[in-house]
């Protein structure tokens, strides 16, 4: 089982640190404070973060949200990079000189189709040590096979809230950005994703992943994982007859 201090077998040799981020807006800065040290750390000053926001009219607002929230952690450079739904996120739209990068939340396919176009370049950012941040969808779309949305399993019966779909009827999974080896759900306590992402796992969509909570984060660094933040981080793997669940509560 993966966890805190735990070893993936299997994933990407990356050196930045990937922090997935659950969503939520409670001001619990704990979840971004590795991310801005790690960016910190590679800049002589302020580190300069690429905020990639992919919103259906609201871009430039849901950047400057995500910017207020980071710099709870700590001062940063913020490089917006608002797209909206439909448009894609070019690769060379990624300096060299950026010392992150931070993905936002919305409808996780639109993400997806928005920044899949540069997720070479990201890769080869994270690569030479600059840190990804998600936040919810931002999270999502980070992992190899990326659990997009759905709210019927496989046989068609209803395993979450309709409302919660993000715009799919069965469960989606899709070629993501391929940053974590694991599928990753979020909001997973206030929206109840941990059974869509137990569904998945079951029926063999993913081979296990994890549904965190708001105002928690899944810090991977060198195939390790922690969590930090107010929540829960809810583990799931497959077992004989169905699938193994395990609580990890974020740590300070």
């Amino acid at each position: 089982m993966v966890g805190r201090g735990a070893r993936h077998g299997g994933s990407r040799a990356v050196s930045g640190g990937v922090h997935l981020v659950g969503g939520g807006w409670g001001g619990d800065a704990r979840v971004w404070r590795a991310f801005v040290a790690e960016a910190g750390a590679r800049a002589s000053g302020t580190p300069r973060i690429a905020v990639v926001a992919v919103r259906d009219g609201d871009e430039q607002d849901h950047g400057a949200k995500l910017i207020t929230a980071v710099t709870g952690a700590g001062a940063v450079e913020p490089v917006v990079l608002a797209l909206r739904e439909g448009e894609r996120l070019a690769p060379d739209a990624l300096p060299d000189d950026l010392h992150g990068v931070l993905v936002g939340g919305g409808l996780t396919p639109a993400y997806r189709e928005a920044v899949l176009p540069a997720a070479d370049r990201l890769r080869a950012l994270v690569a030479d040590g600059a840190p990804y941040a998600g936040f919810s969808a931002g999270s999502a779309i980070a992992a190899s096979r990326a659990l997009l949305g759905g709210w019927r399993a496989p046989d068609g019966r209803p395993v979450l809230d309709e409302d919660f779909a993000e715009d799919h009827e069965g469960l989606a999974v899709e070629e993501g950005l391929g940053l974590v080896p694991f599928a990753v759900d979020v909001h997973a306590a206030q929206w109840g994703t941990t059974t869509r992402l137990a569904t998945a796992v079951e029926a063999g969509l993913v081979q296990g992943g994890v549904a965190i909570d708001e105002d928690t984060a899944v810090l991977v660094r060198d195939g390790r994982t922690e969590v930090v933040g107010a929540g829960n981080a809810w583990w799931v793997r497959p077992a004989d007859g169905g699938v193994l669940l395990r609580r990890e509560a974020g740590s300070a």
